[in-house]
């Protein structure tokens, strides 16, 4: 299985150990789970981009005082 040398300062290594424990997991598995939820986290951004990128428009309509209005219904006024 394929393996990572990764080095750290004390202090941070403090901090890991800290976070690992109150996590109440080896210091080995909380690094190697941050690592793969900062994976899922960086999924759930980009949908979460796309998903309030499609649903703008009826955002900008149900509240128009509230966000200036979407760069889409600019360039369609234009048009």
């Amino acid at each position: 299985m394929p393996s990572l040398n990764i080095s750290y300062s004390d202090e941070e290594m403090e901090e890991l150990r800290a976070a690992a424990a109150a996590a109440g997991v080896s210091l080995k598995q909380y690094v190697h789970d941050l690592s793969l939820r900062e994976k899922q986290r960086l999924q759930f951004v980009r949908y979460a981009v796309s998903w309030g990128e499609q649903h703008r428009g009826e955002f900008d309509e149900a509240f128009p005082d509230e966000v200036p209005p979407s760069p889409r219904a600019q360039g369609t006024e234009a048009a």
